[in-house]
């Protein structure tokens, strides 16, 4: 079984599209865990009758208050029965019908074996339409190690076995996720599990605006989080070439 957690606010507008993404899924042994910190829109109205007309999975929805986005991952995380989990926020959505199936066929026969499964990203906007591809592009070969080059693997496309997954860090507001996937990652490759790349899109990431001031607040997350992980030397050194590398793509 997969696991797919969908964590929500007032996420009305957003939310239609992901579930439609799900609902469409020619795969049928999953979970969709819809984790909502008591919206005051239609969120709930609409993810309690997505759930009672789901012909296949198994839609759990729950709304009360939490302490935040990761807060409310957390609580996924102690719910989630699948073998894999992953994360697919309000608004973004599985690439295509066939997107569950890929990633069941990478586990397939070696489920104990398999700390990640993951794959490319698209970039699109409110109507679903191709706007890009990601800018970071995920590895053939992927470790905790290559994060050290930005999170190369987005979110939405990166499935952990439930055996290595790591509780979220509520010391981070902005930026907990990279440091789960990377902490994840290690866990694996303790157990001596292999990381799975599926080689085309596993998911739409929606293109939204962050505020400058989140957006700065993320960027000094990340900044503590490398370093936590590569040492300072690396992190400033990584960074340096971060810089280069925007100069020179303008």
């Amino acid at each position: 079984m997969i696991t797919l957690v969908t964590v929500t606010y007032n996420a009305e507008k957003e939310l239609e599209r992901t579930l439609k993404s799900v609902k469409g899924q020619t795969y049928g042994d999953y979970e969709h865990l819809i984790i909502d910190g008591a919206s005051t829109d239609g969120t709930v109205d609409m993810a309690l009758k997505y759930r009672d007309e789901a012909r296949k999975g198994q839609v759990v929805v729950i709304s009360e208050k939490d302490n935040g986005l990761y807060d409310a991952m957390n609580k996924a995380l102690d719910m989630a029965k699948g073998d894999f989990i992953c994360f697919l926020n309000a608004g973004d959505t599985l690439h295509s019908v066939d997107t569950l199936q890929h990633v069941a066929d990478a586990a397939k026969g070696k489920e104990e074996k398999v700390g990640v499964i993951y794959g490319h990203t698209d970039i699109v906007d409110e109507t679903g339409h191709f706007l890009r591809s990601r800018r970071l592009q995920p590895p053939a070969r992927l470790t905790w190690r290559s994060f050290k080059e930005g999170m190369l693997v987005c979110h939405q496309s990166f499935y952990v076995n439930k055996a290595i997954a790591q509780k979220y860090d509520l010391g981070y507001r902005f930026s907990a996720d990279i440091d789960w996937c990377i902490r994840c990652m290690k866990e694996g490759e303790k157990r001596g599990m292999d990381n799975v790349f599926v080689a085309e899109p596993l998911s739409d990431f929606l293109a939204a605006g962050m505020t400058t001031r989140n957006h700065k607040a993320s960027l000094a997350e990340r900044f503590r989080i490398m370093q936590k992980h590569y040492g300072l030397t690396t992190t400033i050194a990584m960074h340096l070439w971060f810089v280069a590398r925007a100069v020179l793509k303008k």
